[in-house]
Order: structure tokens, then sequence, then C-alpha cells
């Protein structure tokens, strides 16, 4: 690609597009990716109209950072992260797991305990707890994110999550190959309830059973969603759930009315 001069103002052109750039964008044209931005910000600012292959090119852009976490969110129910935390090893209980689902647009979070992690533990979070509560609020849960691991993934005929996002007409999105990490919001997550919760709960209480341990765990989700304020990027200082009915008053203007 060469630049050239038109009374003094450079421009860049992009040839994989057939469109033309101030080179006030010149830096940020290197590479393919960086080009799709580009042409994004175009077709948001002009309207212009696309070929195929570029339609193609910019939803399986949209699809790559999703798994990559960089998450585009429209409305409350739109994109949920569900992943797998470890909390530990009790006496007479053996290994604890929880479930962990948390809306990317407004931040509210739904969590329950398992002794084992399987396909089963994960369909049973999103059918016990996600599910209902987003039907409560008459929203629709459209997809969901998660890790590549073997509790969200398998062949699709006989692995129950998978079956069941099927049943429940959920897009599963899984996160990039070896970089599990790119599921930053539950990683956040994880962190805020290990230390806010977990680490506090377990110094001043012995724990003999996993109900006894998510009577305590859902109290602090109670508190997390309806009081906590969050710094996120759609909270802004609000609590999840008052960006969750905000968000929706948003949905239902948008495509219900």
């Amino acid at each position: 690609m060469k630049s050239r001069q038109v009374h003094s103002s450079p421009i860049w052109t992009i040839p994989s597009f057939g469109y033309t750039f101030c080179s006030t964008y010149k830096h940020d044209l290197e590479n393919f990716k960086k080009r799709l931005k580009a042409l994004e910000a175009k077709v948001a600012e002009e309207g212009i109209i696309l070929t195929e292959s570029q339609v193609q090119a910019l939803e399986k852009k949209k699809l790559d950072d999703e798994a990559c976490g960089e998450i585009e969110t429209a409305h409350p129910g739109y994109l949920g992260s569900q992943d797998t935390f470890y909390v530990g090893t009790f006496k007479g209980v053996g290994r604890v797991y929880q479930q962990t689902y948390v809306d990317t647009y407004a931040k509210v979070a739904h969590c329950k305990l398992y002794t084992t992690k399987t396909p089963i533990t994960a369909a049973d979070l999103l059918n016990d707890r996600v599910l209902p509560f987003y039907a409560s609020e008459e929203l629709p849960v459209l997809r969901v994110l998660t890790d590549r691991g073997t509790e969200y993934c398998g062949k699709a005929e006989s692995h129950d999550y998978q079956l069941y996002l099927a049943i429940n007409d959920i897009e599963h999105t899984r996160t990039k190959a070896r970089h599990p990490q790119t599921n930053g919001i539950c990683e956040r997550f994880h962190k805020t309830v290990l230390q806010e919760f977990y680490q506090p709960a377990l110094r001043k209480k012995v724990y003999e059973s996993v109900d006894e341990l998510q009577k305590d765990l859902d109290d602090w989700l109670d508190y997390y969603n309806n009081e906590r304020t969050h710094q996120g990027k759609m909270c802004c200082g609000r609590t999840p759930m008052e960006t969750l009915l905000d968000g929706k008053r948003i949905w239902k203007k948008k495509f219900v009315n």
C-alpha cells in the first residue's frame, strides 16, 4: 500500500475493501483485523453498502472478537458468560465447584455449587437459576460464552450441556483455543467472589455441607446483584440489577415496541 498527497492531506487506500481513508488512520491499518475495524467505523458513519464477502468478514471478526474476550453486548440476556470455579476441598464433602453465569451487559451473576464438574451440572445452573430468572424478567437468553472445558463442549447429539442449549435455542460461543483466560468477565467475577465472600466466610465458619455454603453464597449474591455498585462499562456505578432493569427498558423499546 502506498500513500499519496492531495492538497497536503495524505490519503490511505485499502485494496482489500476498495475504500479510501484519510491517513490519520494510516497507522491503524497495518493488519487485516484493524482494516476490518476501520471498515466497521466507515459503515456506521456513512451507511455504505457492503459486498457479501465484506459482510462475511465482519461477521467472522465479531465471532472472533467474542471468542477472545472482546465482547459486544446489546442488552441484558444478549450474551452470558459461563465458567467453572474450583472452590476447594471440604472435610466430609470433598471437592466443591461453582458454576458461574454472568450477564455480559448488566453483570448480574448466578452461581450454584456442586461436588462434580460435568455437563449435567453446567446445564443445571442454566435450568435451575438462569433461565427462570430471565423468564421472570421477560428477557430472552440468546447466547452463552464458555471456555472449551469438557463440561461445555462435546458431541452435540450426546453432550448434556450442548443438548440443553439446542433445546432452548441458545447459541454457543467458545473462547479461543488454549486461551481460557479470555472469558474475562467470569475471571473478574471469580476474583471478586473469592476476595469478598469465600475468603472471609471460610475464616469465620466451618462448612459441613454444600447446602450450608450455598445458603451463604446466595445471601452474598443478593448483596452483589442488588446493593453493591459496579464500575463496569454498562453499569457505570449502578448495581447490576439497576443496570439490567434499565437495559430491559431499552431492549423493549428497540425490539418489542
